[in-house]
């Protein structure tokens, strides 16, 4: 089960120059908000976006849903000042670009710890890099700060050389072994973005392989991605009557002294987390005052 059960199906990253549509973006009914330093900001503007986005996360009005910033790294002039005025943002998580192993994740929680961030702050890792990749079982036991996942799969099919067919076929080992690593530590995976803004069944067709492989969700772009990213990453009424009676089994179970699997208490407690876990998802979903 996940540390922490979040609603991520659809994660909309905003440019940094966009913060200051602030109003506008709290109108989208996307599950989670990235607010981007790093990518497509010039050096010249990233001290403003830094000034932009903070502003933005302070100024609230986003009800329950996550907010994080997506920082520049730490080995860049702009790191360090990043983290620590996300630190004190309010945002609900820092996303780290391009972490390839446990020390990048040690590192920015250390910086973090040293600019007063509030005890539950939570950090996500950009999953983009070959060595990353490879590191991500690393990656997630560095912290248990280390709440989600988010696959870079355009950056990481460009450092793996491989081209982009419709199916995916060439990221599909990394992303394999981004969900093992997620899951084994119990930290919520989404996956890549769609870029192509007019391909709307291109991006059914993604969320739907995403889905199937076990992600929680997906990266959008777009205001018009937002609603197909929800709907397709949401459990259905059967799963979820499912779920309800699998946990009612089982405390009824647990009231005559049974496991919820005769004579097997451990995969009884497997197949209660399992449909727990389907369950607290459902409730983080429901807390956002919509359900798509």
């Amino acid at each position: 089960m996940s540390r922490t059960a979040l609603a991520l199906r659809s994660v909309y990253f905003v440019l940094g120059g966009e913060a200051t549509a602030a109003a506008e973006i709290q109108r989208l009914p996307a599950d989670a908000f990235v607010f981007d330093l790093e990518f497509f900001t010039p050096p010249a503007e990233k001290v403003r976006a830094r000034e932009q986005v903070c502003a933005a996360v302070k100024g609230g009005g986003f009800g329950p849903r996550q907010l994080a910033i997506r920082v520049n790294p730490l080995t860049t002039r702009w790191g360090y000042d990043d983290l620590t005025a996300a630190a004190i943002s309010g945002a609900n998580a820092v996303l780290l670009p391009k972490v390839d192993g446990g020390d990048a994740v040690r590192d920015a929680e250390q910086v973090l710890l040293g600019s007063g961030a509030p005890d539950d702050i939570a950090i996500w890792c950009m999953m983009e890099t070959p060595r990353g990749v490879l590191n991500a079982a690393q990656i997630a036991a560095a912290s248990p700060r280390v709440r989600v996942f988010v696959m870079g799969v355009m950056d990481l099919t460009g450092e793996l050389g491989a081209g982009a067919p419709r199916d995916r076929t060439p990221v599909l080992t990394s992303l394999g072994l981004c969900l093992l690593a997620a899951r084994a530590a119990g930290v919520a995976i989404v996956d890549g973005v769609h870029l192509d803004r007019d391909d709307q069944s291109g991006l059914l067709r993604a969320c739907s392989q995403g889905r199937d492989l076990g992600f929680d969700g997906k990266i959008v772009r777009y205001p018009e991605q937002i609603d197909a990213a929800n709907r397709m990453f949401s459990s259905t009424e059967e799963e979820l009557a499912t779920a309800r009676k699998i946990i009612e089994v089982d405390k009824a179970a647990q009231a005559r002294g049974e496991a919820l699997v005769p004579g097997d208490p451990v995969e009884s407690r497997r197949a209660v987390e399992i449909y727990g876990a389907v369950l607290a998802r459902e409730e983080a979903i429901r807390k956002i005052h919509f359900r798509s």
